[in-house]
């Protein structure tokens, strides 16, 4: 039984050691410049989440990527050029202000803008169609008192 015991401690303790990623940096800026990166660059699968929170195995290689990069010395802003010129601008939460982004941004609200205002002029065309003045009332009388008489003759 003790047999038994301590081998399965061993395998819960050395699944526990392959979960952890062990990344080894010459400096601590290294290491937090590491940290910022896989904070700031997002994973390509995994649509909202982070590389140093995905499980995703793209995630896991993009990581290995960042390290060599820092460990290369490269600066921050080299590695983003870098996942960027691979893997486009969504894998980076901030991308720059393009034409593209500026539409994305300003269609919608443009939309809306433009929705109200039809809005707007069907409700003043309407209002306008409904005005009911003395004239039109008068002629509405004597319609009615047109279609009575003729009811009484027949």
């Amino acid at each position: 039984m003790k047999y038994v015991i301590v081998l399965i401690l061993m395998m819960i303790t050395a699944a526990a050691q392959a979960t952890e990623d062990k990344y080894n940096f010459a400096t601590a800026e290294r290491e937090q410049t590491f940290r910022e990166l896989t904070h700031e660059l997002r994973c390509p699968k995994c649509q909202n989440q982070n590389i140093a929170d995905s499980d995703a195995v793209v995630a896991k290689d993009l990581r290995d990527k960042v390290i060599a990069l820092v460990n290369e010395g490269q600066s921050k802003q080299e590695v983003i050029d870098y996942m960027i010129d691979r893997y486009g601008y969504f894998v980076h939460y901030q991308p720059p202000v393009t034409p593209a982004t500026i539409v994305l941004w300003v269609l919608p609200v443009a939309i809306i803008i433009l929705g109200f205002g039809f809005i707007v002029f069907r409700q003043k065309r309407a209002a306008k169609k409904q005005d009911w003045n003395a004239a039109d009332e008068q002629k509405l009388a004597e319609l009615i008192n047109q279609y009575q008489r003729q009811e009484r003759e027949q």
